[in-house]
């Protein structure tokens, strides 16, 4: 098995990681080892993309559909998204020197008068996980806010998200904002309360029910 294909079973099996040196703990173990892993496959001459797209990408991938089909729980792929970080870290300054385009970019955050974040958090981390550069605006997002940064980044999908049914129509005003300044990129939507019919009512490009069919929206919204 290469180094890359290994980092990829790192990610996927990250939960099962534990100390190997006393006092080291779990994370620590889990950081080595995605810095072995990544420094061995530089130092062999393996593409960044290839690590980047083969390994850790790959991981998070398989990571996202056991979790569509409820394989595993949220701490599980809060556990390989944090994996993934690390390695995205290491890698970072080697993707910046070899020009690698991100998947898509992506603004998220929870609307305006809804201070849960949660689901945000998670959706964030799986895109991130998938390739795409997340600016995350955080909870409590005014629509002005969202079209703003959308503008000002170039973004592609800017993602909106809801617990309380009494915060949904902020989702709304939102994608009338991102019109309003002639931000092109797709809108999309998600949270408890929120639907498919509700999304198609506002003028939405998509629903996701959970992080994992997020992911895939965003792929599909900017194909």
């Amino acid at each position: 098995m290469t180094n890359v294909e290994q980092l990829k079973e790192l990610i996927v099996h990250a939960d099962e990681i534990e100390e190997e040196i006393e006092g080291e703990g779990s994370k620590a173990a889990t950081k080595r080892k995605v810095e072995r892993l990544i420094t061995a496959a530089c130092e062999e001459g393996t593409p960044i993309k290839k690590i980047l797209d083969d390994g850790l990408i790959a991981g998070m991938d398989i990571i996202g559909d056991r979790f569509k089909v409820n394989e595993i729980y949220i701490s599980e792929v809060l556990i390989a998204a944090r994996a993934m970080k690390m390695g995205m870290d290491l890698l970072e300054p080697e993707i910046i020197k070899a020009g690698i385009e991100p998947a898509g970019k992506c603004v998220i955050g929870t609307i305006e008068g809804d201070l849960h974040d949660i689901g945000k958090n998670l959706v964030a981390m799986m895109l991130r996980g998938a390739g795409f550069k997340v600016i995350d605006l955080g909870v409590d997002v005014k629509p002005e806010d969202f079209a703003r940064k959308a503008e000002g980044e170039g973004v592609h999908v800017v993602g909106m998200s809801a617990l309380l049914t009494t915060t949904m129509p902020g989702m709304e005003k939102t994608v009338k904002a991102l019109r309003d300044r002639g931000v092109s990129a797709k809108t999309m939507i998600g949270g408890a309360p929120v639907t498919q019919d509700y999304a198609h009512r506002i003028g939405a490009d998509g629903y996701a029910a959970d992080a994992a069919s997020a992911v895939d929206l965003a792929k599909s919204l900017i194909a």
